[in-house]
């Protein structure tokens, strides 16, 4: 199952992706990446040979997916469940090639992905969690029609300075009303 917008494709993860997607994750001690993703969690080096032997959670899963532009692969966005019984699901996003950044890539892969999750799973909604340091990443949200759910202050410390958790989601009546196609 594949799905695009001009030349973005969001796909499956494949075994060929595997050394390309360690390269861009782990190849780094300290990647440019991670500045923005959740960057008050330590980013902890996984060798390949360990990163292959858990090749079975990445390959070909429903909930992880590749996101490419024009043949190149760019980065990965997938969900899982906070809470399965009453479906709810959250999404995470990351591009790991800094010059894919503020390009509306972002957008659009997770813009491929909502429309995916409300067409084939009962959601009543989809959302995400940011910090008030990932400016795009709030951007995002609010260009897909995202509204702000929570804020929770202070929570997040990074260099020396506490941001906020921020909460965004988009319930399925929001996105009937205005499919985000």
């Amino acid at each position: 199952m594949h799905y695009k917008i001009d030349d973005l494709v969001i796909r499956p993860i494949v075994e060929k992706d595997l050394p390309e997607l360690w390269e861009l994750i782990y190849n780094e001690k300290l990647p440019e990446w991670k500045k923005w993703d959740a960057p008050y969690f330590e980013h902890k080096h996984v060798p390949y040979d360990e990163f292959v032997n858990e090749k079975e959670s990445y390959i070909e899963q429903e909930n992880r997916w590749a996101i490419e532009v024009a043949g190149e692969l760019i980065g990965t966005l997938g969900y899982y469940w906070e809470h399965r019984p009453s479906n709810w699901l959250e999404m995470g996003i990351v591009i790991y090639k800094p010059e894919f950044w503020s390009g509306g890539y972002g957008t659009q892969a997770l813009r491929l992905l909502i429309n995916h999750l409300f067409n084939t799973l009962p959601l009543v909604r989809v959302g995400y969690t940011t910090w008030s340091g990932n400016k795009r990443m709030i951007k995002v949200g609010e260009k897909l029609g995202m509204t702000l759910e929570a804020r929770i202050r202070k929570v997040r410390y990074y260099n020396g300075t506490y941001y906020d958790s921020i909460r965004m989601g988009l319930l399925r009546e929001e996105w009937e009303a205005n499919k985000i196609i």
